[in-house]
């Protein structure tokens, strides 16, 4: 027997994150040890661009412009990518890694394990898997690297808006 939902979680995850759309939020790093680069540092997501089948999320660093989360909807799951950018706007040499996830995933969650073009970019990161959450309250990016006993946590807080950073590195 087959039982199908009404509508895929995939789906109903995109639609809490577009309810963002134009909204910043600062967070904070909730693993040990916080990475050397974020450290004593303010960090702010701001839900800048959402278009059709796309979300572009800046992730901004203290005075770090070069992160951007993008999102990308398909007919039945979400990829992830990581677009990373030089100063003066080019692509960074390692820039665009990622994944899809393999399923419709959770209507509060999705996972993002390493795709083929990450391998081929970053060899040591064919174990990577990314997974982002999002309730009423809180949005969470996490990290977990396999050759690490390390997970990066980072949660922002959806309750409190701020004020949109400067444009990521690259918009202008």
């Amino acid at each position: 027997m087959i039982y199908s939902q009404e509508r895929e979680n995939h789906l109903i995850f995109w639609e809490k994150l577009e309810a963002h759309c134009g909204k910043a939020y600062a967070g904070e790093v909730v693993t040990a040890p916080v990475p050397e680069d974020f450290q004593k540092k303010d960090l702010i997501i701001h839900f800048k661009s959402c278009g059709e089948g796309q979300i572009r999320v800046p992730f901004v660093v203290g005075e770090n412009r070069s992160r951007t989360w993008v999102f990308t909807l398909s007919d039945h799951n979400i990829e992830l990518k990581h677009d990373h950018r030089n100063k003066d706007g080019s692509p960074a040499e390692i820039t665009m890694y990622g994944g899809t996830s393999p399923n419709t995933g959770f209507e509060q969650m999705q996972y993002f394990p390493a795709d083929q073009q990450t391998v081929d970019m970053i060899p040591y990161a064919a174990g990577n898997v990314w997974w982002v959450s999002i309730s009423d309250s809180v949005f969470t990016y996490n990290l977990r690297r396999v050759s690490s006993d390390d997970p990066i946590r980072l949660e922002f807080d959806l309750t409190q808006e701020v004020e949109a950073p400067v444009s990521p590195w690259g918009w202008e």
